[in-house]
């Protein structure tokens, strides 16, 4: 674990993996130290803004590390009595997204994962994922937690057009595409569900940390 400067209001936490930065995000989320205004994770890090008139960055960085050293996950820099708009005490509620597994490469994932069609979309459908990050665009969140027989490079060719709404897969992760947009993913359905619109408080339908299930249904 590093922590470097990125400014005179965050510091950037690098992590060793995806796993736990997923882990120190909730953390952080739950219970932030003193002053933390934003977190921004990312595949291998998380960059912690910071109001410089509450804290410093050396304070922060040892707030964050007794954080991530707490063997039991508990966060030990909470204060009592502080509010800060940041912090949850209570778990967000499971985001459903209703997807019609129909999408022009569900064969090719049953073919190449040697599995069965109705086997690909069940294993797809059965897993509570957590979205690690987002980016790449606007409401476009990267879903934690993939079954392992699922995971495939991306397409040696891309789309040049990705519909909004579809549902896909690459490497480890699982998403959905908000805009249409060009894409290398692997296409398995489409969901009616927004990802992002401008006109809706937060604009993002998921933020990291948020836990997501896939509800398959009927065309």
């Amino acid at each position: 674990m590093r922590f470097l400067s990125a400014g005179s209001r965050a510091v950037l936490l690098e992590l060793g993996a995806l796993e736990e930065v997923v882990a120190v995000h909730d953390r952080l989320r739950r219970r932030p130290p003193d002053g933390v205004t934003q977190l921004v994770p990312a595949a291998r890090t998380i960059l912690v803004g910071f109001d410089p008139e509450v804290t410093t960055p050396d304070r922060l960085a040892a707030q964050v590390a007794s954080v991530t050293s707490s063997a039991s996950g508990t966060i030990t820099q909470a204060h009592a009595g502080t509010e800060h708009a940041l912090a949850e005490d209570v778990p967000r509620p499971e985001v459903r997204i209703p997807v019609v597994y129909d999408g022009p490469d569900l064969a090719d994932v049953a073919e190449l994962t040697g599995l069965g069609v109705a086997e690909v979309v069940e294993r797809h459908a059965a897993t509570t994922y957590t979205v690690a990050f987002c980016g790449f665009a606007p409401g476009f969140a990267y879903l934690s937690g993939l079954d392992p027989l699922l995971r495939l490079p991306r397409r040696e060719v891309p789309r040049t057009q990705v519909p909004a709404g579809s549902v896909a897969i690459s490497d480890r992760f699982t998403a959905v595409y908000p805009h249409v947009s060009p894409g290398g993913w692997h296409l398995l359905g489409s969901t009616t569900a927004v990802m992002w619109d401008v006109d809706r408080r937060p604009p993002g339908l998921l933020a990291p940390g948020d836990r997501v299930r896939f509800v398959p249904v009927r065309p």
